[in-house]
């Protein structure tokens, strides 16, 4: 290996993707248990390598020099191999104090919990010094001299301004856990979370509800990577590289995903958008019936609309962990607010608005069979399809216009979507 990333488990990692974009060389991912870390730091047969979870810290012994930021804060993300000699340098310092900086969330004399005690967590630490914060809570499962307990800070801090998390709580798989509950501070300003998969974790939608300036840790992880690249390759990236880069994974990265009525051509309109963006595509109706064994309709009959829901939401809790992907979602998929959270943590929500007048009921659609019952859900459901989507888009009938009205939503969506509410 010449470059490439060191961790424990490396399956939620986007630095491959993201270093093969900043630079012209080949980027591996290398999962090392503890055993084997020692062994292939004293081999030292790479040119230079990023370190992740759980490594900042153990790797330190191994390297010939530090660089101050790095020594200061006692975490190493970056190594390079110098004839023989590993230098170490921390690159997380510039990409979590860029990822504040382009939320906007200002530090200068406030109270700021760090939630985790590995090496992001000494990052984080010096970066609220660095920005001017009064003062800093360490937050970990055991009470140590230097932390206090999740209890303890709900309890005497409860007043706490920033909350930054470093640990690895509602990474994926596990996208939906949350390390906190937020409705327990009273005067929070911001919220920064370092894990970037998803792509918006349950913390950050959590404050974002409560209006509370928030956003997860891609940009951080594009801004660290284009400094280690500097230090790799000793010059200077583009000055424009980062935004570029980071707009660039993000789309590449977001699901489109389709809501609307029965009928209103979500999964032709779905094929259509995944072949013209090179996604893959998948139909949340056909992986229900893989599991049911039967036809939608025919469920319904059986054994009624609320036990199909259950099985509609654990599905779509399983391909709401996808990433890159055209989703193609049941009209009635809108119906819980659960649904959209996390439909909405890798994905951009598209509303396909067909005209009733041109939707034909059919009897393979258990709750639009008829006239009648296709203009009663049309009625129940339009306010929640308008107010649950980010972007309308007005079906004529014509597949590849709207498929193309995605396409262009798309790649320009970015920008506005990073400051979603």
């Amino acid at each position: 290996m010449e470059y490439g990333c060191i961790g424990k488990k490396l399956p939620h990692s986007f630095s491959k993707i993201i270093h093969e974009k900043i630079g012209d060389y080949s980027y591996e991912l290398v999962e090392l248990t503890e055993e084997e870390l020692s062994e292939f730091m004293l081999k030292r047969d790479f040119k230079a390598i990023n370190v992740t979870i759980p490594y900042k810290e153990a790797v330190i012994p191994y390297l010939y020099e530090l660089s101050d930021t790095a020594k200061n804060i006692g975490a190493v993300n970056t190594i390079v191999n110098r004839d023989g000699r590993l230098y170490g340098y921390n690159t997380d310092f510039y990409g979590m104090t860029s990822l504040i900086k382009k939320n906007n969330i200002g530090f200068d004399g406030k109270k700021i919990a760090i939630l985790g005690t590995g090496g992001t967590s000494k990052t984080a630490h010096a970066v609220a010094e660095s920005l001017g914060a009064k003062a800093v809570i360490k937050v970990s499962r055991n009470k140590t001299d230097c932390t206090v307990t999740y209890d303890e800070l709900y309890d005497k801090y409860s007043d706490t301004d920033i909350i930054i998390n470093t640990t690895p709580v509602g990474m994926f798989p596990k996208i939906f856990d949350s390390p906190l509950d937020l409705s327990r501070f009273i005067s929070l300003s911001g919220v920064i979370d370092a894990v970037y998969n998803p792509l918006e974790t349950k913390l950050v939608s959590d404050a974002k509800k409560q209006g509370i300036p928030a956003e997860s840790g891609l940009y951080m992880l594009v801004a660290q990577a284009i400094k280690a690249y500097e230090i790799f390759m000793d010059k200077k990236a583009p000055e424009n590289l980062l935004d570029s880069i980071f707009n660039d994974v993000k789309t590449s990265k977001q699901n489109v995903v389709l809501i609307g009525m029965p009928g209103s051509g979500k999964t032709t309109i779905g094929k259509a958008v995944a072949e013209k963006l090179g996604k893959d595509f998948i139909d949340t109706d056909d992986e229900i019936k893989k599991i049911i064994k039967t036809e939608i309709s025919d469920y319904f009959a059986q054994y009624g609309e609320e036990k199909f829901r259950d099985i509609e939401t654990e599905v779509i809790k399983d391909i709401s962990k996808l990433s890159g992907t055209v989703i193609a979602t049941g009209g009635g998929a809108v119906l819980r607010q659960e649904n959209i959270d996390a439909l909405k943590m890798n994905g951009v929500l598209y509303f396909l608005d067909r005209p009733l007048s041109d939707i034909v009921p059919t009897e393979d659609r258990p709750t639009a069979s008829s006239l009648e019952a296709l203009e009663k859900r049309y009625n129940e459901r339009y306010g929640i399809y308008k107010a649950s989507a980010d972007k309308t888009v007005t079906v004529t009938g014509i597949v590849q216009d709207a498929a193309a009205q995605i396409e262009r939503e798309h790649y320009n969506y970015e920008n506005s979507c990073y400051q979603r509410t």
